[in-house]
């Protein structure tokens, strides 16, 4: 009997325009919904106000300043990669016209294929599986691996595990779907215990390329580089595929992740390379495979699907030939500087407001993440009255997970032992939805122990704030 087991731990269900807001009541008992996060390349940043200097400009009298509380300025810039349109690793392959929804061509699948990387663990996994034991296969990405314009029956994720589950018909093929809408690997280092780890995986996806592209570019190579490394160290051991996707522009963040990938000889499967070189070669076009600038629809899943499968089907039947040492994760290619990353929540933390005025509510959802602390109304802020704190916070990094929202915006000052360290604005004026966004507050030389008190300015229109988390390492 065929025995298959599908746990489908799906963080996000809803489509592009479809993801409910922080789904209960607010603090004066409005509901709010706000558009599925969407991955845009001209998506803005948080930003920081000029407050932090005055602020500094202030304390010249005596009072403490970032410095004298041990606070550092990460000066580290971003190694220098190749040029992500190189696609002369492919030069040999045998070129043909490639009609969508045929076969890859051959140089599609070479193109595709920017490591073939160790593959102990993956077979490892496959022998699991095809030996009729269950497997746990996670993706985790931005809203490509959410599905977005795909749905959930569309989407590669699910394509992939179809796969799986046809090849090994007496495994059980456990699903987690962690993919979370306009989120990067900042986000993703912080969460990927809790969503991914936590189910004991034996291979992981790992797409962000695009989303990582719109933020801090030397973050994101220490935050890859701590999730990948996160992710391999795991209690199940499990294996890791990495994916790089692109905008319609070329635009893409995939080089980087390559390069740390690569340091490690994992598997890197390139959508990119591939599909722009059909293309540019003009075999299809930009619109029969995506919507819109970035996520692909469901052609373009099922061409990625397609990519991601033709190397596992390689690696499948050479699986009983593979063997040996595993990928060598002795040396980091960063200083591995979020590899303690964890998520303080309204679920496991006891941060209040003296005022009442921001309220904890552990089940509700803003930006596809459960619970948060928000505050809505006219003239609800009021200075440092108003403020949410958290104490006894120990960490070396800290980070913000707060709601960027197109109306009732605010920026929140943000102090550590009661210095203010930064700002952080929440205005989205005219975008495309509210959506959850990160930004990273203080570094220390040292873990220790702090308060974080979290204060929204009384600035004009402001009635609203959501703030989801603290990103702690």
């Amino acid at each position: 009997m065929r025995l298959k087991k599908i746990t489908a731990i799906m963080l996000v269900s809803a489509l592009l325009l479809g993801a409910a807001g922080c789904g209960g009541e607010n603090a004066d008992n409005e509901s709010v919904t706000t558009t599925s996060a969407q991955e845009n390349g001209a998506e803005s940043d948080a930003g920081t106000s000029d407050a932090s200097q005055e602020e500094n400009e202030n304390n010249a009298g005596g009072a403490k300043t970032p410095e004298d509380i041990g606070i550092i300025n990460d000066t580290e810039t971003a190694p220098t990669v190749g040029s992500n349109d190189d696609f002369s690793y492919a030069e040999n392959a045998e070129d043909s016209e490639y009609a969508l929804g045929g076969a890859l061509t051959d140089r599609m699948a070479v193109l595709s294929e920017l490591n073939t990387g160790n593959q102990v663990r993956l077979a490892g996994a496959m022998k699991k599986a095809a030996a009729g034991e269950a497997i746990t296969v996670a993706y985790i990405g931005g809203s490509i691996t959410q599905g977005s314009s795909a749905g959930d029956s569309g989407c590669y994720a699910r394509l992939v595990t179809d796969w799986f589950e046809d090849t090994y018909p007496d495994s059980a093929i456990n699903y987690v779907r962690a993919g979370i809408g306009a989120t990067g690997s900042y986000i993703g280092v912080h969460r990927v215990q809790r969503d991914v780890l936590d189910n004991n995986p034996d291979i992981v996806f790992v797409e962000f390329s695009v989303n990582d592209t719109t933020e801090a570019t030397m973050r994101n190579v220490n935050s890859y580089d701590s999730l990948l490394r996160k992710i391999w160290n795991a209690e199940s051991a499990p294996a890791i595929v990495c994916i790089g996707m692109t905008q319609d522009s070329g635009i893409s963040f995939q080089n980087y992740h390559y390069d740390i990938a690569k340091s490690y000889d994992l598997p890197f499967i390139s959508y990119r390379n591939a599909i722009l070189d059909v293309i540019d070669k003009g075999y299809i076009k930009w619109t029969d495979i995506s919507d819109d600038n970035i996520h692909p629809n469901t052609q373009g899943h099922k061409v990625l699907a397609d990519i991601i499968t033709h190397y596992l089907s390689s690696a499948d039947k050479n699986k009983e030939d593979i063997s040996g040492s595993e990928s060598d994760f002795s040396t980091p290619y960063t200083k591995d500087k979020f590899a303690d990353a964890a998520l303080i929540t309204p679920s496991n933390s006891d941060a209040y407001d003296p005022s009442g005025k921001i309220v904890s509510k552990p089940e509700n959802n803003f930006g596809n993440f459960i619970g948060c602390w928000t505050a809505r109304g006219s003239n609800i802020f009021d200075g440092e009255n108003t403020c949410l704190i958290f104490e006894n916070v120990e960490a070396k990094n800290i980070g913000l997970l707060f709601g960027k929202v197109t109306g009732g915006g605010t920026i929140l000052d943000v102090y550590i032992d009661d210095v203010l360290v930064n700002s952080v604005d929440t205005r989205f004026p005219g975008g495309w939805g509210n959506y959850a966004e990160a930004a990273e507050i203080a570094s220390f030389a040292e873990k220790g122990v702090h308060t974080v008190k979290i204060v929204p300015q009384n600035i004009e229109g402001a009635s609203l704030i959501y703030i989801s988390r603290l990103l702690i390492s």
